[in-house]
């Protein structure tokens, strides 16, 4: 059996599963867990998981977790500790490269990209049919690219990251800083008659617009997904984007571009299944 896991910077979501399909699923918030710690006591109660498959919201190179800005690290040399104790193989690799795989199967497509927009912001990008990680396991990281200032530091520790002005994180500490009631969802920012409610919203999109003109500039995908919690609750979001884009990006790597919602459910957990295959 396989263990399959999304460990996202807010929540952990597993499938358990065997030839025939999954048997069942798990989740935790990632706050009250240590990755780790949750999956040996998995591995303590299922004792068939012969593969264990992780999409990890941070950086990862050679089974070793470099940094995750968002979580905490209970063991960074996870590979080698669990294939040592227990008899598994463990593959694992950040979250949106393990997405991108997944929707560069779902759209047949070698030359594409997936920005994430949920806790953090997360790129994924698959160029010539080949994923690109870099030499530490830390490129594409576009949420951490220096943007501007911010009244408050990013979880890596610098005050001008691209994530604070275009994540979910980064919007709850806008929020904060500014008084806003915390309930108000991206929406209800758009709208608001509150300026400072509404200049969340403003510097939010400003944000996601400089990292798509970024992304589509550099890396000239066929297609470009967009996915995680923030954009599947916005309803306007990508006939914005598709309306604006066009003011950010080289305009010969528009032509033809598609930028779409993934239509997949959960395409970090689905990619990471598919981590086995191609190791």
């Amino acid at each position: 059996m396989t263990l399959s896991i999304d460990a996202g910077g807010t929540n952990c979501r597993a499938e358990i599963s065997d030839d025939e399909g999954v048997v069942s699923s798990l989740s935790a918030k990632t706050a009250e867990i240590g990755l780790s710690s949750w999956i040996e006591t998995i591995l303590n109660e299922q004792k068939q998981i012969k593969n264990i498959c992780i999409a990890y919201a941070g950086q990862v190179k050679d089974g070793v977790i470099i940094s995750a800005p968002n979580m905490k690290i209970d063991n960074h040399d996870i590979k080698n500790y669990f294939e040592k104790r227990f008899d598994v193989k463990l593959f694992i690799e950040n979250d949106l490269d393990c997405a991108v795989l997944a929707e560069s199967t779902y759209f047949d497509s070698g030359d594409i990209c997936a920005l994430y927009v949920g806790t953090g912001l997360g790129l994924g990008v698959v160029s010539s049919h080949n994923l690109i990680t870099g030499y530490s396991g830390v490129a594409t990281e576009i949420g951490h690219i220096p943007y501007k200032d911010a009244p408050f530091r990013c979880g890596c520790g610098k005050n001008n990251c691209l994530e604070l002005f275009a994540s979910g994180s980064g919007i709850i500490k806008f929020k904060k800083h500014n008084f806003i009631e915390d309930s108000l969802r991206l929406t209800d920012l758009r709208v608001s008659t509150n300026m400072d409610a509404k200049k969340i919203y403003d510097e939010f999109e400003k944000a996601l617009l400089f990292a798509l003109g970024s992304v589509i500039t550099l890396f000239n995908p066929e297609i470009l997904v967009l996915g995680g919690g923030i954009i599947a609750a916005d309803e306007d979001i990508l006939e914005i984007i598709n309306s604006k884009v066009k003011d950010y990006a080289m305009p010969i790597a528009l032509q033809k571009l598609k930028i779409v919602k993934t239509q997949m459910q959960n395409a970090p957990l689905k990619g990471a299944l598919l981590l086995k295959e191609s190791r």
